[in-house]
């Protein structure tokens, strides 16, 4: 075999035994306290239980309501942040495609020139002439990854995509939770106008009473103005309920992705208009210090660390000198007469070293270091507050459900004080006063009893979500009018198809309680 056909096979073996030698900087170690092997506390074991149904996925099924899952689909089909954090997935692709890129020459150049060159000399005779003349090349050159700059740029870039993958279930975590909360609102702002409007039409009978006894001289205009006073007030309470009920439809108009507007599928299930339920317990299919670790902000926080801790290993590999093998194929020609053909082939390696700037290079390390150690502290942060978000939603839950029970009792007392208080009255045994209090204390139990119980539901919501529940969806990552506009502009290839199938792949690994690492 001729020598210049030999050269390019040896560079190759060359740069496959030196390149990815040694990776510079740390291995990532995950940075778990011990307290999280086996987190609980005695409101989380009161407040949940262990089965199988429904699902923490899709914990809002433990509501039995359909308008609720209807919302929700929709919801992950249009929500503006669901779109938006899977088209980070999308971005954080390629940018990993970028990285990789690192494994192959950097420098892969072709180049070519056809150039005509009429001159004209000017002397004892003007001589002209006329050349075209032709060149074609092609220049290589590739880095070898000796200190593990490139790996360590590619394993930065992978733990940032599956970090976007975790920010992405972790917007479907909090947008399924604000809706349920906000359904639930709306539901409860239905219940309490019910209750109002109840309230109201009793207390206008008292003082249309009132106003004829008073105008037959049977009563005193004290009276009159109290039964009047506390229906005025009952009634000036409907409009503030009914605004709150507007604002809570608007809101949910905008969480699936739609503009402010009536919406009618809340009023498919008649039954369903102003029933706020009462779940006692949280339905658990893991331990809560496991499920605590793989709520996505967790996890998200956790492949941050990972992705900047590769940035140190980048960083470190500036110290150290760069080996670049280097090849380059040239031809040239020309048209003048006698002029013979050119072909040139150049190879060999390039060596490269900061050797006077360490100061910089070094100072980048710490940097990367630093960043590090805040994304440590950070995280453990995060998990300590995930926990206390747990537990404060259980023992609020407890709590709202012990009120609950009493202000049931209460409920009843001041329905049966009503009737008492109303059946003396008529028979001549009280004053009306003793009608008007029953009545104010009725409406006030009332609605403190609705009140709580949309307490207990918001308590157990916001439990789910702090053991990070509700990140499941059958939407694809990017839906297909927003694929097909991006593909209209962008050769995506087969990118998109590769981010959903990681995706989704991601999903069922996480179904299955496997670690993310």
């Amino acid at each position: 075999m001729p020598l210049p056909a030999r050269l390019p096979l040896r560079l190759m073996m060359a740069a496959l035994l030196l390149g990815g030698c040694t990776q510079l900087g740390p291995d990532f170690q995950t940075q778990r306290e011990s307290w999280t092997e086996s987190w609980s506390s005695p409101s989380l074991e009161q407040a949940t239980q262990q089965r199988e149904q429904p699902d923490l996925r899709q914990w809002w099924r433990v509501f039995d309501d359909p308008i609720l899952e209807k919302l929700i689909a929709e919801a992950d089909a249009n929500n503006a942040g669901v779109r938006i954090a899977g088209l980070r997935v999308v971005e954080a692709r390629a940018q990993l495609g970028i990285a990789q890129a690192g494994r192959y020459p950097q420098v892969q150049q072709a180049s070519g020139e056809a150039l005509y060159v009429h001159s004209r000399q000017s002397g004892a005779t003007v001589q002209t002439s006329r050349v075209w003349q032709f060149s074609a090349g092609f220049d290589v050159g590739w880095e070898l990854d000796f200190w593990g700059r490139f790996s360590r740029a590619i394993e930065s870039a992978d733990a940032a995509y599956f970090a976007s993958q975790a920010n992405y279930q972790d917007v479907l975590v909090l947008l399924h939770a604000q809706l349920a909360q906000t359904y639930f609102t709306l539901r409860t702002a239905e219940a309490r106008l019910r209750i109002a409007r109840e309230n109201a039409r009793l207390q206008k009978r008292s003082y249309e009473i009132t106003e004829r006894l008073f105008k037959g001289g049977e009563s005193d205009e004290l009276d009159l103005q109290q039964a009047k006073t506390q229906y005025l007030g009952t009634l000036s309470s409907i409009p503030e309920l009914e605004g709150q009920i507007l604002h809570a439809r608007n809101a949910l108009a905008i969480l699936i992705g739609r503009p402010p507007a009536p919406m009618h599928e809340l009023l498919d299930m008649p039954d369903k208009e102003g029933v706020v339920p009462l779940i006692d317990r949280a339905v658990l299919q893991d331990v809560p210090a496991s499920l605590l670790l793989r709520r996505p902000d967790i996890r998200a926080a956790e492949l941050q660390m990972a992705a900047q801790s590769a940035l140190i290993g980048v960083a470190k590999a500036e110290l150290y000198p760069s080996l670049t093998l280097l090849g380059s194929i040239g031809w040239s020609a020309s048209s003048l007469p006698g002029t013979p053909n050119g072909l040139v082939l150049i190879a060999g390696p390039s060596l490269r070293w900061n050797v006077f700037d360490y100061g910089r290079i070094r100072n980048n390390v710490r940097i990367q270091d630093a960043r590090l150690q805040q994304l440590i502290v950070s995280y453990q942060d995060s998990v300590r507050q995930a926990a206390r978000e747990a537990d404060d939603a259980a023992s609020g839950l407890i709590k709202a459900l012990e009120r609950e029970a009493i202000l049931a009792q209460a409920s009843q007392s001041a329905n049966r004080s009503l009737a008492l208080a109303t059946a003396l009255f008529r028979e001549g045994y009280s004053d009306f006063q003793r009608v008007l209090d029953a009545q104010r204390a009725l409406f006030a139990q009332q609605d403190a009893y609705l009140v709580n119980r949309s307490t207990a539901v918001a308590d157990l919501i916001a439990l789910y979500k702090a053991l990070g529940g509700g990140w499941d969806t059958a939407q694809p990552l990017v839906d297909a009018a927003t694929r097909q506009q991006m593909e209209q502009r962008t050769d995506w290839g087969s990118l998109l198809d590769e981010t959903a199938n990681a995706t989704a792949g991601k999903r069922s690994s996480l179904q299955r309680g496997t670690p993310d690492e």
